[in-house]
């Protein structure tokens, strides 16, 4: 598989009065070239700082280390210069709440026509006329007149569209997109999914798709990463993880969906609460939550190791309930 983006051993720390915390931890993976990843975990499970870290967006505490390379040139340690023209450029992201990305003062021309000014080298006019194309590839309709007003007269639904617009303007060889669905209605979630399954299908842009959703993942993923504590505890490809997941974790998440035939109404929750990253219990981090622990889980840490063609996890035991490897 040629690699668009390889990050290997990749750790991110913020500096705080009571020293050092470790939000990422190891994370490790390959994407392709049109390939959609998922990144799943519960919140301060460390996927948005993974991704933030890539962008080179980390908080001025922050600072991470190990090797994020696109295309084979390390992104980490580059210069704000340098991170400038890749970002928007050969990587955009798409953040999680519209209304707050998009500058309440300016129209949807002036914001989406900089980005081309500056990466593109173009003129107003010409900016302009691709701002429109790019509009109306993400469905907005009338572009022409609608790229005029500003983000305030647009639904969050359409604000969503303006936001994968910009993102898409540069045609990035890699789009970040972090729970882009959260605050949409049902609908509008899944003309989102099914705009961006277009949009990679038309560009051939390679995805990573950030979610607490795995419904979402189902729909729209190639392979998986499960995260938590800042780690990733199991990767795979999205059908196998979903009819044979390996760690216990995965079996939860998957267990607490809402069935589709409702014959089981009942959802079963995961007890407990996700670990402060600051201060990880001794051994597997979620040890202290899971049924199937033993002495061993409390004692170290499971690596990450292979079970399946192209299935790794991180558990002592062979599946969830199954035996001690």
């Amino acid at each position: 598989m040629t690699s668009l983006l390889a990050v290997d051993n990749l750790h991110v720390n913020f500096a705080s009065r009571d020293g050092d915390v470790n939000a990422v931890r190891g994370v490790s993976f390959d994407l392709a070239p049109g390939e959609v990843l998922g990144i799943v975990g519960e919140s301060g499970s460390g996927k948005s700082q993974t991704v933030l870290s890539l962008m080179g967006l980390l908080a001025e505490n922050g600072s991470a280390t190990g090797s994020v390379k696109l295309e084979g040139r390390e992104l980490l340690g580059l210069k704000p210069k340098q991170l400038n023209e890749v970002r928007g450029n050969d990587v955009s992201m798409i953040f999680q709440d519209p209304m707050t990305c998009l500058n309440p003062y300016m129209t949807i021309a002036k914001q989406m026509t900089e980005v081309l000014k500056l990466h593109r080298g173009m003129g107003k006019a010409e900016a302009l006329k691709r701002a429109i194309e790019v509009l109306d590839a993400v469905h907005i309709p009338d572009a022409a007149n609608r790229i005029k007003q500003y983000p305030h007269e647009f639904s969050g639904g359409m604000r969503q569209r303006v936001m994968i617009a910009m993102a898409l303007l540069c045609e990035p060889k890699l789009l970040i997109a972090d729970e882009p669905t959260t605050a949409l209605d049902v609908t509008v979630q899944a003309q989102i999914l099914t705009l961006l399954k277009e949009l990679r299908d038309d560009f051939g842009t390679a995805v990573i798709f950030i979610t607490h959703d795995l419904g979402v993942v189902a729909g729209t993923c190639d392979r998986v990463l499960v995260m938590y504590a800042g780690r990733v505890i199991e990767r795979a490809p999205v059908d196998p993880l979903f009819s044979d997941p390996c760690h216990p974790y995965t079996h939860g998440l998957l267990a607490s969906l809402p069935k589709a035939d409702g014959h089981d109404d009942k959802l079963i929750a995961i007890p407990g609460n996700p670990p402060q990253p600051g201060s990880l219990p001794p051994g597997c981090e979620f040890a202290p939550r899971c049924r199937w622990a033993f002495d061993r889980c409390l004692q170290s840490a499971p690596a990450l190791t292979n079970r399946a063609p192209h299935h790794d996890a991180a558990c002592f035991l062979s599946k969830p309930g199954g035996d001690e490897l």
